[in-house]
């Protein structure tokens, strides 16, 4: 079957669909369920004749969003919060995979111009970074402890401090998506500029590896973190610019429920890297290197695998159940 035939066939049941999900219809979660298996029976089937169709994205679109609200309204004893991070935003992070992709691409890019343009300037650093705190981290250098920033207040007030600063880099890396994607992208340039820079003092100081024990204990998922929370943004934007079949305040609508979801994902990161920021990073010096990257290995591992490989295992069990139900 031609294409154009295809979709003039299901064009109506497809309707049905999008009325669905967005509450314009009232249907029950088995109602939903057999919606779902429909639906997966369509982009089976466009998959195999149509593959680099956008017919495929659009129905691997609504596929998700349907079985998401049959996790939504379907009673069930499990916890909500818990399907929310084991289901809803696997799913998410799966079906807009090729957003995370542009931000690593983004987030490696910038972090190599900060790397260049503090190498061929010298007064970069300081233009980024401010003169007290580039004069104040050479004196710890002098002294022997480059990571000696970290220990000037205390713990809790550290922690407190520093969770609340990325908390609102993650919010101004996402929300500021609204404008376009532009304000995600104008975000995501400045703090990889930063730590393209920053990491490249340091290495031009002669503690490069000092630098990497001390801050990647935190910042292996306080950065990463701010890469999805841009992931986020850049969705958010584009269901404003690139609306597809949707009218663009539908579009708007499933853009942002669905990005700021992701966002929320990244939060319990966000806290749990302030955390590491505020309570062991100021005994990296004195702490044995094979703990030390243990942490930033570990750490790093950890989100990674949430939002690089387990998406992909979610996905995985999602088809598996809907060819079961077939």
């Amino acid at each position: 079957m031609r294409e154009v035939a295809f979709i003039k066939q299901n064009k109506e049941k497809w309707l049905e669909f999008e009325l669905a999900i967005f509450g314009k219809a009232k249907k029950n979660p088995d109602e939903l369920a057999n919606l779902y298996i429909q639906m997966m029976n369509d982009l089976s089937y466009a998959q195999t004749y149509y593959p680099k169709s956008k017919t495929v994205v659009y129905l691997n679109h609504l596929a998700s969003q349907i079985y998401q609200k049959i996790y939504k309204t379907k009673r069930t004893e499990k916890n909500r919060v818990s399907e929310f991070f084991k289901t809803e935003v696997p799913l998410l992070v799966y079906e807009y995979k090729r957003y995370l992709l542009y931000a690593f691409i983004l987030f490696f890019t910038m972090v190599g111009i900060g790397v260049i343009s503090a190498r061929y300037d010298t007064d970069f650093a300081r233009l980024v970074m401010g003169d007290d705190y580039i004069n104040m981290t050479l004196e710890n250098i002098k002294k022997g402890n480059p990571m000696a920033v970290y220990g000037t207040s205390t713990n809790w007030g550290s922690f407190i401090g520093i969770t609340v600063n990325n908390l609102k880099v993650g919010a101004q890396c996402y929300f500021y998506g609204i404008f376009g994607g532009l304000g995600t992208f104008y975000y995501l340039m400045q703090n990889c500029i930063m730590l393209g820079s920053f990491q490249y003092f340091f290495f031009e100081h002669g503690v490069f590896w000092k630098s990497v024990r001390g801050i990647w204990i935190h910042g292996s998922m306080e950065i990463f973190a701010i890469v999805i929370e841009s992931m986020a943004g850049f969705i958010f934007g584009a269901s404003i610019l690139f609306p597809k079949t949707f009218s663009r305040l539908n579009s708007f609508k499933i853009g942002f429920k669905n990005s700021f979801k992701i966002y929320l994902s990244t939060i319990p990161f966000t806290c749990a890297a302030g955390f590491l920021e505020g309570f062991i990073t100021r005994y990296s010096i004195d702490m044995p290197i094979w703990l030390s990257v243990s942490i930033i290995v570990s750490t790093l591992g950890l989100i990674s695998f949430y939002y690089l490989i387990y998406p992909a295992i979610v996905h995985k069990k999602v088809q598996q159940l809907s060819a079961h139900l077939n």
